[in-house]
């Protein structure tokens, strides 16, 4: 319940209370915020039994943690009924990025001639250099000018 509170604040929290309250009604305080959720919590599990009998034996099973997403998820997800652990377990990412990277490396010395000049000057015809800024034209000369665009 209170597994975000670090000791400092704690601390804090309680010299708080201590100064609010005061040492005398301090106890009494204690007791009834005790005693207040201790009702809630009868309260809840009243409601859970009501709401159990009501939904009758086909729903012996049922947890109201499973209300919650994540765990309805998880749950569901760990159901071997739906197959999706043979397609996790059959898909291997590394072996599927092999191949894209065989298709793509095969398809640009396809397309490529050896003397077209469009591989890259390193020596290597089957990797393309993709740092490889383009060439300028001259750095006297200007770019055009486009008198519609200004």
């Amino acid at each position: 319940m209170f597994n975000d509170i670090g000791p400092l604040e704690l601390v804090a929290l309680v010299v708080l209370a201590v100064l609010v309250f005061g040492p005398d009604k301090l106890p009494k305080m204690i007791q009834d915020v005790t005693r207040t959720i201790r009702k809630i919590r009868e309260f809840s599990e009243t409601a859970k039994a009501d709401i159990r009998e009501e939904l009758g034996p086909e729903f012996k099973d049922f947890e109201f943690e499973d209300l919650n997403p994540k765990t309805f998820l998880r749950k569901q997800l760990d159901n071997d009924e739906l197959g999706l652990k043979e397609i996790r377990n059959g898909f291997d990412l590394k072996k599927e990025m092999a191949e894209v990277t065989d298709a793509v490396h095969s398809g640009a010395s396809e397309s490529s001639s050896p003397g077209s000049g469009t591989a890259s000057g390193s020596g290597s015809g089957s990797t393309v250099d993709m740092t490889k800024k383009p060439e300028k034209s001259g750095e006297d000369e200007r770019p055009p000018f486009d008198a519609d665009a200004t």
